[in-house]
């Protein structure tokens, strides 16, 4: 049975519910209680992170070994147990014998926007029932955290982002909504500027409100990205959308 870190006697059944915590990770560590950040020492910032980003409960050897991978076995597990005691009033993690996890109750603003983008990228959900906002995703994980944990999941969301943006410029194009589309198209050619599949749903976007000559701009201000960059040319997918625009553009 899942115990929580709290020492305190009795029953759980006993004591109230304690107040919902949320926990931010995108755009910097922060836990809220009541509308108001609650501190916590950089050490619980890191366990309590790396529980966030678990999808299940997970080894205490494995938790404190990924956290202090410069310590020995025994050390390692000290510290963890140390910080596990520092945190125990917050109740923000659930302790078995040999396993951790975050506090079900706890709420995480990554994981809100996970599920949102896995929802856009659902071509079963209606996109009126999608409910994704490009702020969730919009700042990265844990900015100036350096840990390879932080590192590896840090990449995997900037390309759900990616792909979510680009799902959701298309999914708008084809319903009509241009206006929207291009913004979220904007959005990943910001993000990720040598990106083609960014550039070409935003220029298909542009061509489905019957702008040719913002779609020809698009396409020529990657073309000139590629060639700076790179010194290669856009592939033949994105460059047939514009393909009968090409021979009034001045050779270069």
């Amino acid at each position: 049975m899942t115990l929580t870190a709290s020492t305190r006697a009795g029953s759980p059944l006993d004591r109230p519910a304690p107040p919902p915590l949320r926990l931010n990770l995108l755009g910097g560590f922060e836990l809220i209680r009541c509308g108001r950040s609650v501190p916590v020492a950089l050490g619980s910032q890191r366990l309590v992170s790396f529980l966030a980003l678990q999808t299940r409960p997970v080894l205490r050897r494995y938790v404190a070994g990924t956290l202090w991978p410069h310590k020995n076995e025994a050390r390692a597990t000290a510290n963890l147990r140390t910080v596990l005691w520092r945190l125990s009033p917050l109740e923000i993690v659930d302790v078995a014998p040999n396993h951790l996890r975050l506090a079900p109750a706890v709420s995480v603003d990554l994981s809100d926007a996970l599920a949102a983008a896995a929802r856009l990228l659902d071509p079963a959900v209606p996109l009126g029932e999608v409910g994704f906002d490009d702020s969730l995703l919009a700042c990265e994980l844990l900015p100036d955290w350096y840990d390879d944990w932080v590192l590896t999941e840090r990449e995997r969301i900037r390309q759900l982002r990616l792909h979510a943006l680009e799902a959701l410029c298309v999914r708008c194009t084809e319903e009509g909504r241009a206006a929207a589309a291009i913004a979220a198209g904007l959005a990943a050619v910001a993000a990720e500027p040598l990106r083609e599949s960014s550039h070409r749903v935003l220029v298909e976007a542009h061509l489905s409100e019957g702008n040719q000559a913002e779609a020809l701009r698009q396409y020529l201000h990657y073309r000139d990205l590629l060639r700076d960059n790179l010194g290669v040319e856009p592939s033949p997918r994105i460059t047939s959308l514009v393909a009968p625009m090409l021979e009034f553009v001045p050779t270069t």
